[in-house]
């Protein structure tokens, strides 16, 4: 079977194992100047992607390309990596003393 990218990047990725879309194909990885094909990369996130990492999927993952669909089995979807920093190591801030209510009978 063949297929073009313009193809590839409208049809929509989704993992066998959750059931989770993954999102649409982005990019393609093959090597140069064997032609062969490695694998396809998917957008790491939802919303807006700034520091999110993409997700390459090895094309021995690829189960099945359908007309409109990806299928993948990816047994533990790698999350992308956190920067190391204060959510991570910092311990939980404490919490916020209670609130002090006023009587408003001294106001009047």
């Amino acid at each position: 079977m063949e297929t073009s990218f313009v193809e590839l990047k409208r049809k929509e990725t989704i993992n066998l194992v959750d059931g989770k879309q993954l999102g649409k194909v982005c990019d393609v990885v093959f090597t140069w100047p064997e032609g062969k094909v490695q694998g396809i990369v998917v957008p790491g996130g939802k919303g807006f992607r700034w520091g999110k990492a993409d997700l390459f999927i090895d094309l021995k993952c690829v189960k099945k390309i359908g007309i409109d669909v990806i299928l993948v089995e990816i047994k533990a979807a790698p999350k992308p990596d956190k920067k190391r920093g204060k959510w991570e190591d910092a311990p939980p801030p404490p919490p916020p003393p209670p609130f002090d209510r006023r009587d408003y009978g001294e106001y009047e």
